[in-house]
């Protein structure tokens, strides 16, 4: 017991001695990061929330000079700095993480939005600033020039007719070997042209195959709009080429982008297509989709990016953020890609509990700023859900009927029940095997689709896009 007592005693001595003798300008004020976090812990009365393996045998240079001590937060983001650490508040406590690059907080974009203002007070100067970004943009995704299409034709499966609309997959060679597989739904019966729909995809469970998605496109088409879903890259039916880790790689925010592209492409050809009312809407990754895509392709005239318009988040996953394309301008973010579309209308979905919490008082009136400039602020909207989450459930559903067929002049009376309500009961809710455009099993896949991620990166740098 009394050498247990000694062993204790010679350890309190050694660390006592180690943050005074070694607190010297010789040593460069050094002391582990721990006892530094410690420190503040006990000064400013908090608690700090880490992973042992960010923080075990890190050292700090000038520690407590770091330490500010009228805040906590100004001492937590000088200590963390030199790791490029950060911290995110955890319920009440201080939690320690790797800096991320694609988020930061309100503060800090409020603080961007501001600067931003003062770039341009005027449809001129707002003009020149977007012509610099929209040229970047599809440099900064290498997709400028775009890479040449592949010669081969649309693969469709048979139609599938349901009340008011029919379903058929697609699957579309955007490059060499590579597939992007999806449905389009078109109204049951047509005449003259109909407007067109993009509905990307974001990174919801089940992917496009949900019951939301479905509802979605399905009440698009018996609206009168020819609609489109299709896989993110490296999930759904794209698994069969690729393994899901490679969804990851920064490539797959160019490829994601041009699939939409190719997609677009493929639905304006069609002799139904009317090119004067082209729409686009996604939640979350879908919505980053969204707003990219408006910003950078003129063919788009109306906007509805879903729980994802943030001056701080530019969305964590490299499909979204893998390419330096929010570099564009000496840095921009999604509220400036947003307000790119402006004058042409937009709607904005946005929620209470995640990073669109602050648009009504934060983004939106920068957008409305920037519709100013064309006297066009009736041509931007936002609805907020305060105590809604993230997600395009039904009222955020019905919000965007509502937008659609407002602003592409169309009738939907017999869409809504006796209430006056969009009734989505009459849509059927298919099984997930019978949205796969290569079969049950994937024994219709091409038999150039090339498969990993060597072959993948060959083709990558084939066509210019990966050096």
């Amino acid at each position: 017991m009394k050498k247990i007592l000694l062993s204790i005693a010679f350890c309190c001595v050694f660390v006592f001695g180690y943050a005074q003798n070694t607190q010297t300008a010789d040593s460069a004020y050094v002391r582990p990061l721990i006892d530094v976090l410690m420190k503040i812990e006990q000064q400013f009365g908090i608690k700090i929330k880490y992973d042992k393996k960010l923080i075990d045998g890190k050292m700090l240079k000038y520690a407590d000079w770091r330490i500010k001590p009228w805040s906590a937060e100004e001492s937590l983001n000088a200590v963390l700095a030199p790791f490029d650490y950060k911290f995110v508040m955890d319920n009440g406590k201080y939690k320690i993480k790797e800096f991320e690059y694609a988020r930061t907080n309100e503060q800090e974009g409020k603080k961007f939005l501001d600067y931003l203002e003062t770039l341009y007070s005027d449809k001129t100067s707002w003009e020149k600033r977007k012509a610099e970004i929209k040229e970047c943009l599809p440099k900064a995704l290498k997709l400028s020039p775009l890479p040449a299409k592949p010669d081969s034709k649309i693969i469709l499966t048979p139609k599938r007719k349901y009340d008011g609309y029919t379903v058929e997959n697609f699957a579309i060679e955007t490059l060499p070997g590579i597939y992007v597989a999806g449905s389009i739904y078109k109204p049951a019966k047509i005449k003259g042209k109909c407007p067109v729909m993009l509905n990307p995809n974001g990174h919801f469970g089940q992917g496009r195959y949900r019951e939301d998605q479905q509802k979605r496109c399905a009440m698009q088409a018996r609206m009168g709009i020819v609609s489109a879903s299709w896989d993110i890259f490296a999930w759904g039916e794209s698994l069969l080429q690729f393994d899901g880790t490679l969804h990851r790689l920064s490539a797959a925010n160019t490829i994601q982008s041009l699939n939409t592209l190719r997609i677009l492409d493929y639905l304006l050809s069609l002799k139904e297509a009317d090119a004067t009312r082209v729409g686009i809407t996604g939640g979350s990754g879908g919505g980053s989709m969204t707003m990219m895509i408006s910003a950078i392709d003129d063919r788009i005239t109306l906007s509805i990016p879903v729980v994802m318009l943030s001056s701080y988040f530019v969305g964590g996953c490299p499909c979204e953020s893998g390419m330096t394309a929010h570099l564009c301008g000496n840095r921009t973010n999604n509220t400036e890609i947003t307000a790119m579309f402006a004058p042409k209308p937009q709607l904005v979905l946005s929620d209470g509990k995640d990073w669109t919490s602050a648009v009504p008082k934060l983004e939106f009136p920068f957008l409305k700023r920037t519709y100013g400039f064309y006297n066009a602020q009736d041509q931007i909207e936002n609805v907020h859900f305060p105590t809604e989450g993230h997600d395009y459930n039904f009222s955020k559903r019905k919000a965007m009927y509502k937008f659609v067929a407002k602003h592409f002049d169309l009738n939907t009376s017999n869409l809504l029940d006796k209430n006056g309500e969009f009734d989505e009961s009459k849509v059927t809710v298919e099984e997930e095997y019978q949205m796969y455009a290569f079969g049950k099993n994937g024994e219709n896949l091409p038999a150039n689709a090339i498969k990993g991620k060597e072959a993948l990166l060959k083709v990558l740098k084939d066509v210019g896009i990966m050096e």
